[in-house]
């Protein structure tokens, strides 16, 4: 798979990038990838911005040979379904004032869970989280209102924590998104919530300042 390296120097340059309608991303690079060949893009914003992996295929290419001081040389990269969380987050964060709106935020990590299934333990990880919940990848999720236990690793900590909650809602694969089941944590006393709070307000820090591994937002 190819490598990009996208750097915006500032958060607003996000908007000039980013194609809504089309979900894509215009990657300068004097050496483009050749169309329909799959990616990974590495996102930094220097500003103060988190670093985020954004995979996807070439939807088309520009050689410097083509380019000019108006069209740089380049590709566009459709991203993928599973991304779609990032680019809300960096929507967001481009936006200002997501990130401070706890019952907003979402922070789009790969964090492991290992949770009781139909069929004994499913091991799988986290496509988001807050200190409210999480969206749990799983191609069969469990129903709606089912009381869940599960364990969370988490970066930094030497004991995944152990937790319950509700399943909120699911999505299944025939539908336009990733499959999987929303989680709402079921927290027993002041001091579980507040380390929740704590434990995803150091995730934050971490991910802004790009300071977590490549598996846990990749």
């Amino acid at each position: 798979m190819n490598r990009l390296v996208l750097r915006l120097a500032d958060r607003h340059d996000w908007v000039k990038v980013f194609d809504p309608r089309g979900s894509s991303i215009f990657v300068q690079t004097e050496r483009p990838p050749a169309v329909g060949d799959e990616v990974r893009v590495d996102l930094t914003i220097e500003d103060g911005g988190p670093r985020v992996i954004l995979r996807g295929a070439v939807l088309w290419a520009r050689t410097p040979e083509e380019s000019d001081e108006k069209d740089p040389p380049g590709c566009s990269v459709g991203l993928v379904v599973a991304d779609r969380e990032k680019v809300n987050f960096l929507n967001g964060f481009v936006r200002g004032g997501l990130l401070n709106r706890r019952e907003r935020r979402r922070l789009p990590l790969r964090l492991p869970v290992t949770y009781g299934g139909l069929g004994g333990p499913e091991q799988t990880f986290t496509r988001d989280i807050n200190e409210e919940g999480m969206f749990i990848l799983a191609e069969e999720p469990l129903p709606e209102q089912t009381l869940l236990h599960f364990i969370l690793g988490v970066p930094g900590r030497d004991e995944p924590i152990e937790l319950k909650g509700t399943v909120s809602h699911t999505v299944i694969p025939s539908d336009d998104d990733v499959p999987g089941m929303g989680v709402r944590y079921v927290l027993e006393d002041r001091s579980r919530a507040e380390t929740m709070v704590a434990i995803v307000d150091k995730l934050e820090q971490e991910f802004l300042a790009g300071a977590l591994p490549d598996d846990v937002i990749s």
